[in-house]
C-alpha cells in the first residue's frame, strides 16, 4: 500500500532543499507523513506562541513528493494546498525544482530520520542563515481580493448588521458595574482591579442618569500627573478625589493640550436595545471608545434608565461570525490571508513609501514612556519586542489598573520603573517574565481572515499580532477597529 521507504543517504552529495510543513488547523498532537518518509509519521512541533499552529523542516531532493498530515490519529489534508486523490485518499502534493527558492544548497550524505517517533526539531536560524525555506504553504504568490467580491463581503455583512439589535449581544445572565460619580478616584480604581474590567459607566444620582465612563485611559492620565513635578494632584488627594471632580480636572488637561479655551463636556456615547448593530459598531468607531453602554428607559419620559450591556466590538463580531460561520462562501473576502488584505498596521518594508508606523518598545524603557505611546499614538497596546524585534509580550491600556493593587502606583518611579518590572506587577510579583501568555495573542500573516475574526471575537481579544512562525518577529498588528473599517468600508 506504501511506497517503500526512501534513504536519501545512499545518494552522496545530492543537492536538498529544506522545505518547511505547516499546520495551522490546530490539534494536540500533529504528524506528518509522505512520500518522503516512507509513509511513516514523522513529529511537529507547535510553534511557541502559535499553539493551534505546528511546523517541521525536512531536507527533500528535487521532485515530486506528496504528504498528508495526522491531526490526533486521523488522516488530514490541507484543503489550501495542492492536493491529489490516491489509493490512500486526498494527498497534498508539492514539486521541488533544483531552481527552487533557496540561494545556496545544502550538500549532505545524511539522511532525514526516517524512523517512526523520530525527532525532527531543527534549528530554523541555522537554516535561515543557509537558504531561504522553501514554504509549502505558500508555493505561490497570495490571491488579492476583487473589487467585485468585497462590494459582495461588505455588502451582505451591512445587511446583517442592519437587520440585527443591540439586544441580540445581550448574555444569558451577567453582570454589568457602574460607579457613582461621588466615589473616590483611588477606590474607584481598586474596584477596576478586583472585577478584572477595564473601564465602567458612571451614574450621577443628582442628575438621574449615566454621564460618563471611567476607563483605564483616566488612570493612565492620573499616573501621568502624578508623575510630573509640580502637579497639582497628589496620592493624598486620591483617596478623597471624586471621579466628577477628576472629570472636570480631565477637561481642563484636555483643553490645555489642544490650546482651546473653553471647557466643552462630552457627552456619554450609549445606544438602545433596539438600536442596530451597524449604529452600535459605527458609535463606538466614531466616539473612539472601546464599548457602549446598552440603556433602556422603561418610562415614556426615560426618566427610569435601566443599564443592560456594555456592547463592544467584540460581541459584534461574535454575532458576524456565528451567522456566517456554516455559509463561509457567501463571504468571499473570508478566505484570503490577511496579508493580502488592506488590513490593520504593518511593519514597512524597504523599499515602502512610509506609513503609519507600528509602535513598539524594549522591556527596558521606562513605564512613563510606554504610557506617554499609548496616550500620543492612540493606541490600546504596545507589543514589546526583544533586540530582534521578537514579540516578548504586549502592554495594553488596561495592565494600568494593576498598579491599583496593594497601593504599587505610590511607590514607583515611573521614569525609573521599566516595562519589564510593569509586566511582572500586572501578572505576579513573583513570576518569570513572561508566563503569563494568555494576555498575548498572535496569528501569521498566511491566516484567513476568517480565522483571525474568530480569534478575535473571543472575550478579552482586543488585537492579534502578526509574528512570522518560530521566529516571532513581528510583522504587524490587527486590531478590532481595523477588521471593522475593512469590513464596514471605512
Amino acid at each position: 500500500m506504501h511506497p517503500l521507504d526512501m534513504d536519501y543517504s545512499r545518494e552522496s552529495g545530492m543537492v536538498l532543499i529544506p522545505t518547511r510543513f505547516v499546520w495551522r488547523y490546530g490539534g494536540r498532537i500533529v504528524h506528518i507523513s509522505g512520500s518522503f518518509t516512507g509513509w511513516t509519521q514523522w513529529p511537529m512541533t507547535p510553534v511557541e506562541g502559535c499553539p493551534t499552529v505546528f511546523q517541521t523542516i525536512c531536507s527533500l531532493p528535487p521532485g515530486y513528493h506528496q504528504y498528508k498530515f495526522v491531526v490526533d490519529g486521523e488522516w488530514r489534508h490541507d484543503e489550501h494546498q495542492p492536493s491529489i486523490n490516491s489509493n490512500i485518499g486526498t494527498v497534498n502534493t508539492i514539486l521541488l525544482t533544483r531552481d527552487a527558492d533557496y540561494v545556496t544548497p545544502i550538500l549532505s550524505p545524511q539522511a532525514p530520520p526516517t524512523g517512526h517517533g523520530s525527532s525532527m526539531d531543527v534549528d530554523n536560524e541555522t537554516f535561515q542563515r543557509v537558504v531561504r525555506l522553501s514554504d509549502v504553504t505558500s508555493p505561490e504568490p497570495f490571491a488579492t481580493i476583487s473589487e467585485a467580491d468585497l462590494d459582495v463581503s461588505r455588502h451582505r455583512i451591512a445587511v446583517f448588521m442592519s437587520a440585527h439589535k443591540a439586544y441580540e449581544l445581550l448574555p444569558e445572565s451577567g453582570k454589568v458595574i457602574a460607579l457613582d460619580v461621588e466615589l473616590p478616584v483611588k477606590q474607584a480604581f481598586h474596584i477596576l482591579h478586583e472585577q478584572g474590567i477595564s473601564m465602567a459607566p458612571l451614574w450621577d444620582f443628582s442628575k438621574g442618569r449615566f454621564v460618563g465612563v471611567l476607563s483605564a485611559m483616566d488612570f493612565i492620565l492620573i499616573m501621568r500627573e502624578l508623575g510630573r513635578h509640580g502637579s497639582n494632584l497628589t496620592e493624598e488627594e486620591l483617596e478623597t478625589h471624586t471621579i466628577s471632580a477628576w472629570k472636570e480636572a480631565k477637561s481642563y488637561l484636555n483643553n490645555q493640550i489642544n490650546g482651546q479655551g473653553a471647557i466643552v463636556s462630552r457627552q456619554l456615547v450609549q445606544a438602545g436595545p433596539d438600536d442596530s448593530l451597524n449604529e452600535v459598531a459605527l458609535k463606538i468607531l466614531q466616539s473612539g471608545v472601546a464599548t457602549v453602554p446598552i440603556i433602556h428607559s422603561s418610562s415614556a419620559d426615560s426618566s427610569n434608565k435601566n443599564l443592560l450591556h456594555l456592547a463592544s466590538l467584540s460581541g459584534i463580531l461574535k454575532c458576524i461570525c456565528r451567522f456566517f460561520r456554516h455559509s463561509p462562501s457567501s463571504l468571499p473576502v473570508l478566505q484570503l490571508p490577511i496579508c493580502s488584505i488592506p488590513l490593520g498596521t504593518w511593519v514597512p518594508k524597504i523599499g515602502e513609501p512610509n506609513r503609519r508606523p507600528l509602535a513598539m518598545l524594549r522591556p527596558s524603557a521606562s513605564l512613563s514612556a510606554a504610557l506617554n505611546l499609548l496616550i500620543q499614538a492612540q493606541v490600546s497596546s504596545i507589543p514589546i519586542v526583544d533586540d530582534n524585534d521578537s514579540l516578548l509580550d504586549v502592554y495594553s491600556r488596561s495592565d494600568i489598573t494593576s498598579l491599583a493593587r496593594d497601593k504599587i502606583y505610590t511607590h514607583i518611579n515611573l521614569e525609573e520603573t521599566t516595562i519589564h518590572q510593569a509586566l511582572q506587577y500586572r501578572d505576579d510579583p513573583f513570576s518569570a517574565y513572561g508566563s503569563n501568555i494568555q494576555r498575548c495573542f498572535m496569528c501569521l500573516r498566511s491566516d484567513p481572515l476568517h480565522k483571525v475574526l474568530e480569534r478575535l471575537s473571543q472575550p478579552g481579544v482586543r488585537r492579534l499580532v502578526v509574528v512570522e512562525a518560530g521566529s516571532k518577529h513581528v510583522e504587524g498588528i490587527v486590531s478590532l477597529n481595523d477588521v471593522f473599517r475593512f469590513l464596514m468600508g471605512h
